[in-house]
């Protein structure tokens, strides 16, 4: 009986144990080991051992349906044979197995063997697929999955098209080997991501299990259809497994991000900063691509994102935005660092392209990717009002000593030129043109004021009495500085034409000598500007 078990003649093997089972059931009903109880035992473990001989025939059927390049059709349909004459021979009628193992004439149930060899089959089929080590190749990962949907389609068209006609159609036999691989796949998906992945890797899981695996570059392939069914095969993935991908992948990308965003700021500091390069000037405004950048990061992550789903790809957002709350003031810290330290005269250029660039940050947030801006404004106002303070405090420290000398000798005298004071101030304002409104012009608007009323506090502090020849003197030189610093300023942008004539006012008050004139100045200095009082 080996003999022919090992010949693969197994429906001559079954007949002749099946001879000898019920040879031997006969004789134990007839009670003819009754003496001899160790002999019956010994010839119903000879049945049993081969019974278990075909079953492993059976299994390795099965196996080498997939692993052998041809189909042995008559392998195959002496197998679907055999399981039929065994189920007929022992019915399945309940009745559990005597006590002392004698299993004689109870059911083999080689179907459920069956079924189990092709689990089997299944899961060496899918851990004998290629994958090479991070060290050796970069992307094993993407190859490995790659080979897995070659290899794993080309064995189930191998199933539909060579293997499916030997089987009856109560076999279910495609849908047997579909929920075979179904399982060993998700086995080994199981497997990989207990490995301690990338990002790259954890994007590429997900995209695989979510988009690639029940499309048709897999087993939605049209070649495989009808007979490969995905609707009702359990999740891949179960959803803890699944959910641990997701936050492993959002952990990694918060890494990627900062990095990314660290990035930016070593290229402003190393390649604009430290080089003093000026900024670009488009459509009349400061350049800086800090915007862009940023904006091109978010939308690349939140694009690969949404191909697994719409729900990480709000997650993605939600992780760019924290990581951008945090990159700003960190921005910032290191901008007003290096000007502390540099006293650079293109911290006022970059001040104005940074602000631009801060406003087309918010409008993209807002419409490109429907962000919630609010916290980010908040962060935004905080570094523009910290930037602005510094802007002032330059502008201050440059023009204090200048509105100093306002009415001293020397400038009585004419030793300073009378635009020294609106060339200083032309460094600040003539950047602000270049800024976005209303930031830029309300800045300017400050500039202005802040100039005029400098001066006119200088000139009107308690001094020694000058003589006519002097005040008249002072008068024209106001009158010729107050030109020079109200038309630069304008036409650097300035709208703030009520603070033209202050100056001139105070300056034909102190060039005027008659008292009733004086008084008329004064009344119109007062209606000009009620709070000079």
């Amino acid at each position: 009986i080996n003999e022919l078990i090992q010949k693969r003649q197994l429906l001559e093997a079954f007949a002749s144990i099946k001879y000898l089972e019920d040879e031997t059931i006969a004789e134990r009903d007839a009670e003819k080991y009754k003496d001899n109880p160790q002999e019956f035992v010994r010839k119903s473990k000879d049945v049993d051992l081969l019974y278990n001989s075909i079953t492993n025939a059976l299994q390795s059927i099965v196996v080498g349906t997939l692993e052998n390049p041809t189909v042995e059709d008559t392998m195959l349909t002496s197998l679907v044979t055999l399981i039929a004459r065994e189920e007929a021979a022992h019915p399945n009628t309940g009745n559990a197995a005597r006590p002392g193992s004698d299993l004689l004439g109870t059911p083999r149930r080689w179907r459920e063997e069956w079924k189990e060899a092709i689990n089997e089959s299944a899961r060496k089929r899918v851990l004998r697929v290629p994958m090479a080590s991070k060290e050796e190749e970069s992307s094993w990962l993407d190859l490995h999955l790659g080979f897995l949907q070659k290899n794993l389609s080309e064995d189930l068209l191998k199933i539909k098209l060579s293997v499916k006609k030997y089987y009856p159609e109560e076999y279910q036999v495609c849908d047997m080997y579909v929920e075979a691989f179904h399982k060993a796949i998700a086995s080994h998906l199981q497997d990989l991501c207990r490995r301690p992945l990338e990002f790259n890797e954890l994007y590429t899981l997900l995209d695989w299990v979510a988009n690639t695996y029940c499309s048709e570059l897999f087993l939605g392939h049209p070649n495989l259809k009808p007979e490969v069914k995905t609707e009702n095969l359990s999740l891949l993935l179960t959803p803890a497994d699944w959910d641990k991908l997701i936050n492993d992948y959002i952990t990694s990308a918060k890494g990627k991000i900062k990095s990314y965003f660290g990035n930016i700021l070593r290229l402003e500091v190393t390649e604009k900063w430290e080089k003093e390069v000026h900024p670009e000037v488009k459509e009349n405004l400061y350049h800086s691509s800090l915007s862009f950048d940023i904006q091109t990061i978010i939308g690349e992550h939140m694009k690969i994102s949404g191909v697994i789903s719409i729900s990480l790809e709000r997650k993605m957002l939600e992780l760019c935005l924290a990581e951008l709350h945090e990159f700003i003031p960190r921005f910032g810290e290191e901008f007003v660092a290096w000007n502390t330290a540099r006293d650079s005269p293109v911290f006022v250029p970059y001040f104005a392209a940074y602000i631009n660039s801060f406003h087309d940050l918010v409008s993209g947030l807002k419409t490109v990717f429907k962000a919630n801006t609010e916290e980010l404004q908040k962060i935004l106002a905080t570094l523009t009002k910290n930037f602005t303070n510094i802007f002032l405090n330059k502008l201050r420290t440059k023009a204090q000593p200048l509105l100093k000398k306002i009415l001293t000798k020397d400038w009585i005298l004419a030793t300073e030129r009378p635009n020294s004071l609106a060339l200083a101030v032309s460094q600040f304002s003539e950047h602000l043109q270049h800024m976005r409104e209303p930031t830029g012009q309300e800045l300017l608007r400050d500039v202005h004021k802040y100039v005029v009323r400098e001066y006119i506090v200088q000139v009107i502090k308690p001094r020694q009495k000058m003589n006519r020849e002097t005040r008249q003197q002072v008068s024209e030189k106001m009158n010729q500085e107050a030109r020079i610093l109200n038309n630069t300023l304008i036409d650097h942008g300035s709208d703030s034409d009520w603070l033209l004539p202050a100056i001139h006012h105070i300056a034909n008050i102190i060039g005027e000598k008659k008292k009733d004139k004086i008084k008329e100045y004064v009344k119109e200095l007062c209606q000009d500007y009620p709070d000079i009082r």
